[in-house]
Formats: structure tokens, sequence, C-alpha cells
């Protein structure tokens, strides 16, 4: 038997690192406690995607753990231990704003659950790949000094510009404001490549950045592109954050994040950093995003907007994938923006309506 091991396995990322993989013919053991409904309340819920899980995927045995739980998550290290062949550590509190009013719980989540995570591979199960899901806000506020230009609909760097294709892992992550969810992903990504370099464990470290698809349980303070559609349809307000609702976010499909997954499990590498995202060929502004939304759902958006920005908030951001296709040359994107927020919306639709 040969077990994939995916926490945040609910969630979007876990819930196609599930399907995936059990398409593929591997068990796959899931952990998840719904902890997203504690950050964010009822709406933000991953139960209905457990249950649907379950359900659908008979090689799924769902655990409700928390990745805190050393005690816990050692009994099923050691249970499985020489059948695990992949752990995809997807989960997390993602939240800027949440981590602000609770950091001692956004820290020990995301860096101290890591650190569990990963000491727990280590001992059990060292032959074994780690994937882990980071973030670009690891690079702080950093990418607003580039020189970018305002245009009708975005901000814009100029074509001669060396990130103009996107933004690659030379950026650095000093000097500059994270918040306090940025720093605790920025403790968790370095742990993940010291424990591939030191201990020469085959970890990869997928720095994303808008990911998305229909199985995001979108909410008020995480899930761009599902949360703008829900208000789309529902008729909810939706709220801007400052920069004129022109900063620009790279989106990529879960499937395609979890297809890139795929092809770093066949040839792992120690420690390796990857910036992974839609590029230059999946990226819109909130604006555009909203328009977007408007012209897929035929609805009418209502929104707000509020002149203070997000503390640390990007207002340009694509991820330059250059480093990735390199090494895995096989791997392709295979949705824009646009079929992104269509597969959103046709899920969307039947579950508000």
């Amino acid at each position: 038997m040969s077990i994939v091991l995916v926490t945040g396995s609910a969630g979007l990322i876990g819930s196609e690192s599930v399907k995936f993989f059990c398409i593929k013919g591997y068990d796959v053991v899931g952990i998840d406690n719904d902890m997203r409904q504690d950050f964010f309340g009822p709406e933000a819920s991953t139960a209905w995607n457990k249950a649907h899980l379950v359900e659908n995927y008979p090689t799924y045995h769902h655990l409700d753990i928390d990745i805190r739980d050393e005690r816990s998550l050692s009994k099923v290290f050691a249970k499985y231990a020489n059948a695990i062949k992949l752990i995809i550590h997807a989960a997390a509190q993602p939240s800027h704003d949440w981590a602000a009013n609770d950091p001692l719980t956004d820290f020990s989540v995301n860096a101290s659950g890591t650190l569990i995570m990963l000491e727990n591979f280590r001992r059990h199960c060292p032959e074994a790949v780690f994937i882990f899901t980071s973030t670009n806000k690891v690079y702080g506020d950093l990418p607003n000094t580039l020189p970018l230009k305002e245009q009708e609909m975005r901000y814009e760097i100029e074509a001669s510009h060396r990130w103009h294709a996107g933004i690659n892992e030379a950026m650095s992550i000093d000097n500059c404001l994270h918040s306090l969810f940025g720093a605790s992903k920025v403790a968790a990504d370095i742990l993940v490549q010291e424990y591939g370099k030191y201990f020469k464990l085959k970890t990869g470290v997928f720095r994303g950045g808008c990911l998305s698809g229909p199985a995001h349980s979108g909410t008020r303070l995480h899930g761009f592109l599902s949360y703008l559609m829900r208000c789309c349809i529902s008729g909810k307000k939706y709220f801007i954050y400052g920069y004129k609702g022109k900063q620009v976010r790279d989106n990529i499909h879960s499937y395609d994040l979890v297809n890139s997954f795929y092809h770093y499990f066949k040839d792992p590498r120690c420690g390796e950093v990857y910036n992974i995202g839609g590029g230059r060929a999946s990226n819109c502004s909130i604006l555009e995003g909203m328009a977007l939304c408007e012209r897929v759902s035929g609805k009418k958006l209502q929104y707000e907007y509020i002149s203070e920005n997000r503390t640390g908030d990007h207002m340009w951001w694509i991820s330059d994938i250059r480093k990735f296709k390199s090494h895995y040359p096989d791997w392709q994107l295979t949705y824009d923006t646009e079929a992104i927020i269509e597969d959103i919306h046709n899920v969307q639709k039947f579950i508000l309506s």
C-alpha cells in the first residue's frame, strides 16, 4: 500500500490533492479538524467538502486531528510509516487580518504545526517526499517598491523591467513588512527548506500566488475569486480595500497546483523553493476580476470601496514560474483566470441556490 498524507485535507488545496491522488491509485489519509470555521465563521466551514470526499473516494481516510497535537500526529505517522510516500502539508491559518488579532494561534498553527509535521516526517518516513504550501507573502511588501505604473484597471510594470515576466525566487524576504501571517509562514517556509538542506530530506516549498478553485470556502478575509463570485451570485456586498481596486493577483487553479506537486513528487529535490502561480498567463486586478465575475454570472456585483489597504498587501504580484518549468518541463497550466472563475461559478450557483 502506498499512502499520501494530506493536512488541511478538506480545504481547497488539500481536497484537490485528495481527489488527484485517489484517482492516481493511492490511499490518502487526510488530517483536517475544520479550523477554517473557527477562523472565519460558519460560511467558511469545510465540512461539506469533507463529506463529499468521504462519500465519493473509497480510498480516502479522514482523521479529525489538529496538526498541533503532537501525540496524535505521532500515532498516525507510526501507524502508516512504512507506507507513506508523500506528505502534502496544506493546513494553515491563511489570513493577514486574522493573524493580527491572535498572533499566538496563528504562529502555533503555521510555524509550530509545520515543525511537528517535519519532525514526524524525519523520524517515521524520511524516504518520503514532503511538500509545503507556502505563500508569496513571505516576500512581505517588498514587491510594492517595484516601479509600478497606474493604468485604467490595474497597476503594471514596464515591459523592459527584469521582473515583467513575474517575480522570481531571487527577491529578498528581508527588510520589509510581512504582517504577522507572513512572518509565521516565513518561519515555516525556512524550516521546510532547512529539513531538506540540513537533513538531506526531499522537501519542496511552493510559494503560491492566489490559489483558487471551486472547492474554496471563500470568505471576506480569505479566498479572493471564490468570495468575489459568492458575493456576485448572492447579492452580498463585496469590500475593496485600498489601491483603487487595481492591485493585481496571479491566479492558479487548485488542479494545476496539485499537478505541479505531482511532477515534483516524481523527481524531488532537497530543500527546493518555487514561486508558483498563474504567472503572465493567468492574472487580474480586483476590478478586472469583478468584471469577469459579473460577465460569467450575469449578475451585478454590489461593492464598497474602503480607501485603507490591508497591512502588507501587494499592489502587484505575478509569479515567475520559469524556474519550476525549467525543472519540470512537462508541467503546464491548464486554466486561466476566466476558466477558473467559470469553474467556481458552476459549483457555487448550485451551492447558493
